[in-house]
């Protein structure tokens, strides 16, 4: 199955839907499968005294708090459509990650989407989960700064919220969800895992790719990864990793202003992504250990033969001293040579001769 790749325009639109449609035709353009945005109410995202990250300090006004920067970026309903019409007409899957039930309520009642993404500040956020899971569509989570604790906790939460249509979980309850047949089911079918490094942009000495591999094992769920690094060459190697999902940030421009445009691609480096994950895609091929189609040509080229190291007579006695390996291998074997030891020849041979196979 294709790794699904997802291009992360976030708040990258700085508030503009001018800004917002060429980013969805840069994305369209790099052959990504699905660009996906943020859908939040900042008064209900952030308290006004929430402090900024220090990526975020470093790249947007310090006079503005959180609050007002994320003021600047949340998209009314109208731009949500505006950018959701762009997507189809792009022939791209608009996604979106909701930070508060009422916008995934928003998302899936206005937009149908077909998957709801959970970023990794709400891995701890059980009420978000919760709501999100009972709408019963597929969520991709992902897991920056958390624990494998953390991971288990909020995948018991999404299957209680996936079996479990109303109610308030109590900690067996949720102990109980992840030992249900009919909830594993569902988290099989409907949650994807992915690793994250919560830093932006992140040192690709943090990222420990071998975690997706930890996550499998935990929780036998698809896994993929959501990166933050600088070029492409992670997400290509989590893809050889086995990744069902890559997601990474893009921008038309690093310069911009904002907070994540510094830990963004830009759009040639996001089409030279797609195409290194497709190569390893196809590089993975098979575990099958044949020659492939184009080798058998070369195979005689590359091989080698028993021929005679110098001038053999018939009768004579095949040794270490008269007998020898060379190019062209479309002759006997040298697996074959202690076999031909102490053998009589049955012809003559010139020097370089192959030796017949009879």
């Amino acid at each position: 199955m294709s790794t699904y790749v997802i291009a992360e325009a976030g708040v990258n639109h700085n508030g503009s839907m001018d800004l917002a449609r060429d980013l969805i035709a840069a994305a369209a353009e790099a052959g990504v499968d699905a660009v996906k945005f943020q859908t939040f109410r900042a008064d209900e995202l952030v308290a006004e005294d929430a402090p900024k990250a220090d990526y975020q300090t470093e790249t947007t006004d310090v006079d503005d708090s959180q609050a007002d920067m994320l003021r600047r970026l949340e998209l009314s309903p109208e731009q949500h459509h505006t950018i959701v019409e762009h997507c189809a007409a792009h022939d791209l899957q608009f996604l979106s990650t909701p930070f508060d039930a009422q916008s995934a309520r928003f998302l899936v009642e206005e937009f149908d989407v077909p998957r709801l993404k959970i970023g990794s500040g709400e891995l701890t956020n059980g009420p978000l989960l919760l709501d999100v899971a009972r709408l019963g569509r597929p969520i991709i989570l992902s897991t920056g700064m958390g624990t494998l604790g953390e991971v288990e906790r909020a995948l018991s939460v999404l299957a209680y919220g996936y079996t479990t249509g109303d109610g308030r979980p109590t900690p067996e309850d949720l102990d109980r969800a992840l030992a249900s047949a009919e909830a594993i089911h569902a988290l099989e079918q409907k949650v994807t895992v992915l690793h994250c490094v919560t830093e932006y942009p992140a040192s690709v000495e943090t990222i420990n790719l071998r975690v997706m591999d930890t996550l499998r094992r935990a929780f036998d769920l698809p896994v993929g990864l959501s990166d933050h690094t600088p070029g492409t060459a992670v997400p290509v190697a989590a893809t050889a990793r086995g990744a069902t999902l890559i997601e990474k940030h893009f921008t038309l421009d690093r310069s911009l202003p904002g907070p994540d445009h510094r830990a963004s691609l830009e759009p040639d480096e996001l089409q030279n992504m797609v195409q290194g994950i497709r190569d390893a895609e196809a590089a993975l091929g098979t575990a099958r250990k044949r020659p492939a189609d184009p080798e058998w040509k070369n195979r005689p080229v590359a091989r080698k033969s028993l021929v005679a190291a110098q001038a053999i007579s018939e009768g004579e006695v095949f040794t270490r001293e008269n007998l020898e390996v060379k190019r062209p291998g479309d002759g006997v074997s040298p697996m074959r040579y202690w076999e031909y030891l102490g053998r009589t020849a049955k012809s003559s041979y010139e020097p370089d001769e192959q030796i017949s196979k009879r």
